[in-house]
């Protein structure tokens, strides 16, 4: 009985997650699950924490997550003050937005990025400002040379997929010394620069990431941050006020196992980037327009056929792709990339589709 709701509820518009198709055999393109399993040694972790540390599971996990933020920490060269972990890199960007952003002056991020976004800061009563794409949809640095409660930049960006060089990214905190910039790179690993090399010069940068993409850990929803230990200091005493035991025992284990087997993190990851260059290619042999993308999705858009239409024609054969009814972007379709198979048979489907909407 919506009588009984805080006010804030009646103003809220949540976010909307790629649907989960109740389907046996879907060819699932919509929601940038990695195509391949986690590492072998994940498995091999959780029976072990099931099989001999079994009646482990009636006891709290550690509250600090030390041996994950260890791995964490090893993996990315930074010290364990400098690392944080919550329930997924949506968990951590939320205590991000109540511990960081919550300024006077709104906060910026662009006017097509992760809807997630403008979702927090309407919850949490963030002022933010958004700044618009280029008309090829990459981020103009120099537009956020202004005032601001902090800046937020998904690289890659996402829907879109385009990535900013290391070196884009050191002017947006050469020109934002006063406040928090947070780099959200959940897809970084399918061929950008990530901005933890610079968190050592930068103390108001703050860098997110996620096990769920280039480590195929969506299921177990493990995230993290890097930054100054001051900024993480914040993070913490957020979660604490919050939720002392973000990540269980299976979580932590799996994710540890998962950042140390580097060589399948690498095989993995170096596929799925050449399955997206063919996409790409089979896409626009088709008449697609394909953003360069630096993830494991790409973003195309078709000049005769409403994507829309093609997104419902897809879904009628049991093929998912991702549809955003939103400005700018309403005529493209965001494609996860899938394994060989599956995105052949996509492009198998919109040649049939294609040609009989011609």
């Amino acid at each position: 009985m919506s009588r009984f709701w805080s006010d804030i509820v009646h103003r809220l518009a949540p976010y909307t997650p790629g649907e989960q198709p109740a389907v046996s055999h879907p060819v699932k393109l919509n929601t940038n699950e990695n195509p391949y399993g986690p590492s072998p040694r994940v498995l091999a972790a959780l029976n072990a924490e099931l099989g001999d540390h079994a009646d482990s599971l009636r006891r709290y996990p550690d509250p600090t997550s030390r041996a994950l933020r260890e791995a964490i920490a090893r993996r990315m060269g930074v010290r364990l003050e400098q690392v944080f972990v919550g329930n997924g890199s949506d968990e951590v960007l939320a205590h991000v937005f109540q511990g960081l952003l919550r300024h006077a002056d709104p906060i910026l991020f662009p006017d097509v990025t992760y809807s997630f976004y403008p979702t927090y800061a309407r919850l949490f009563e963030v002022q933010y400002s958004t700044l618009a794409l280029e008309a090829d949809f990459s981020i103009d640095v120099d537009a956020y040379r202004r005032p601001n409660g902090g800046v937020l930049i998904a690289n890659p960006n996402a829907p879109t997929g385009r990535a900013l060089p290391l070196s884009e990214i050191e002017r947006l905190l050469d020109a934002n010394p006063d406040s928090v910039v947070v780099i959200d790179e959940a897809y970084v690993d399918f061929g950008a620069e990530s901005a933890v090399a610079l968190v050592d010069r930068y103390p108001q940068l703050l860098v997110v990431q996620t096990l769920s993409k280039s480590r195929s850990l969506a299921g177990l929803r493990v995230g993290f941050a890097i930054g100054h230990p001051d900024l993480i200091e914040a993070l913490t005493r957020v979660k604490d006020s919050f939720n002392s035991y973000p990540i269980d025992r299976l979580a932590q284990v799996g994710a540890v196992a998962a950042l140390d087997d580097v060589e399948w993190f690498d095989k993995t990851r170096h596929a799925v980037m050449a399955t997206r260059d063919a996409l790409t290619a089979d896409l626009q042999a088709l008449g697609f327009s394909v953003l360069p993308s630096a993830a494991n999705f790409v973003f195309a858009t078709h000049a005769e056929e409403d994507a829309g239409a093609l997104a419902a024609a897809l879904r009628e054969r049991e093929i998912f792709v991702r549809h955003f009814r939103l400005p700018r972007i309403d005529q493209f379709l965001r494609i996860s990339v899938g394994t060989d198979a599956e995105c052949a048979a996509l492009v198998e489907a919109l040649k049939t589709l294609i040609k009989v909407a011609s």
